[in-house]
């Protein structure tokens, strides 16, 4: 059998200092986690193609990424699964207040830093407080070091 991370895009968009989060239950009856909008990449489809359409499901807004912000390799012991998390800063254009998001999401704000801190113990993954820490430390990377071949 070969091993094989799960390939993930999220999107760090920043405006005004609150960062853009989505509230998700994972299963009926659980917590809810904080995340970036996020998800996996699909067939056919470029990292960035992925994180524009994942932005937009859970979200209703539409994501110009302009940077790779970081790529993020991290296992999570409550799934025993691997994820290989690339991160894209960009901003948010046409809010559509009626799109009718995935249903695992309860919902979709923004939040400063320190709303975001205090609801460390709630977020999806360490992903989460280090893809802002590292936006906020200036990480950008140009979009030219992805190559996509159809």
């Amino acid at each position: 059998m070969i091993w094989k991370p799960n390939v993930t895009v999220a999107a760090v968009v920043e405006q005004e200092g609150s960062f853009l989060l989505v509230e998700e239950r994972e299963s009926s009856g659980a917590i809810t986690l904080f995340n970036q909008p996020a998800g996996h990449l699909e067939a056919g489809e470029s990292l960035i193609q992925a994180v524009i359409r994942e932005t937009l499901e859970e979200t209703g807004y539409t994501f110009v990424p302009e940077w790779l912000l970081g790529v993020y390799h991290w296992h999570s012991t409550n799934n025993d699964t691997t994820y290989l998390r690339f991160a894209f800063s960009g901003y948010v254009t046409d809010f559509d207040p009626d799109y009718v998001r995935e249903a695992c999401i309860v919902n979709a704000d923004w939040h400063d830093r320190p709303q975001i801190e205090a609801l460390t113990m709630r977020h999806r993954s360490p992903l989460v407080k280090q893809c802002i820490q590292d936006f906020c430390a200036g990480k950008r990377y140009p979009l030219e070091v992805l190559t996509h071949y159809n």
